[in-house]
């Protein structure tokens, strides 16, 4: 299971007691018999669970909701994962009753800034986040058919436009590369090792779309060799060595 899916079902139904009166209403539920409840059954007039609350770590407060749909399909489950009496993570369910989006509030400042989606094998396909908080996403994901994260794209500037793109093999980077000058299309590449070391580094000077300018870096970090295009032609006509 993906560790950002809540494994609701070692807190949630293995202690879920369902109760269905004939009528609309809250049934209350003691599920450890300490004399508390800790489970309001919420149900419609035709006696259809509509949302069921728990009290998981029996404080006197609900830290969990599920939300059904007709027919006890599990809509999305709402967590309190830190008890402080607001919700900041929310799990939505396909109609095939597996997990297809997370979102969470990572600040506390009540506003979802973090979203991830899965397919039916449980495994995430992508993901997007608002590193700043202004409620647009900056940051996007995106996995394999495997669930290993391929690529990301970021936008630094929070412009609304993408300045950023990293590619990764086996959820290691292996390039980053960067846009500089605003026109959208990178001009900076930077390429990272099997340790995600800078290894060299390649520039566009000119914004033509093709390096002219390259850098070679040891393990300590070091430039090592510097190569250049002067005359844009495609052709290296000077190297110079520390």
């Amino acid at each position: 299971m993906n560790k950002n899916i809540v494994a609701f079902l070692a807190f949630g139904l293995g202690m879920l007691i369902w109760v269905t009166p004939a009528f609309a209403g809250v049934a209350e539920v003691d599920s450890n018999f300490d004399g508390k409840m800790d489970q309001w059954h919420h149900t419609a007039p035709d006696g259809k669970v509509l949302k069921v609350e728990y009290d998981l770590n029996h404080d006197g407060r609900v830290d969990q909701v599920q939300f059904f749909k007709p027919g006890k399909q599990l809509e999305r489950i709402e967590f309190d994962t830190d008890h402080d009496g607001n919700f900041e993570q929310i799990q939505y369910y396909s109609a095939e009753n597996y997990v297809e989006r997370v979102e969470k509030d990572s600040n506390g400042d009540g506003k979802m800034d973090w979203k991830e989606f899965f397919g039916s094998s449980g495994a995430p396909t992508r993901g997007e986040r608002d590193t700043n908080h202004d409620g647009v996403p900056d940051v996007w994901k995106f996995y394999d058919a495997k669930g290993e994260l391929e690529r990301m794209e970021h936008d630094t500037d929070h412009n609304g436009r993408v300045d950023q793109w990293d590619r990764f093999r086996h959820d290691k980077m292996v390039q980053t590369a960067f846009d500089t000058n605003g026109d959208q299309k990178p001009d900076q590449w930077q390429f990272l090792n099997a340790s995600e070391k800078l290894e060299h580094a390649e520039y566009d000077t000119n914004h033509d779309e093709k390096a002219d300018l390259w850098e070679f870096f040891n393990e300590s970090g070091e430039i090592v060799r510097i190569e250049k295009d002067r005359n844009f032609d495609g052709e290296v006509d000077i190297v110079q060595k520390p």
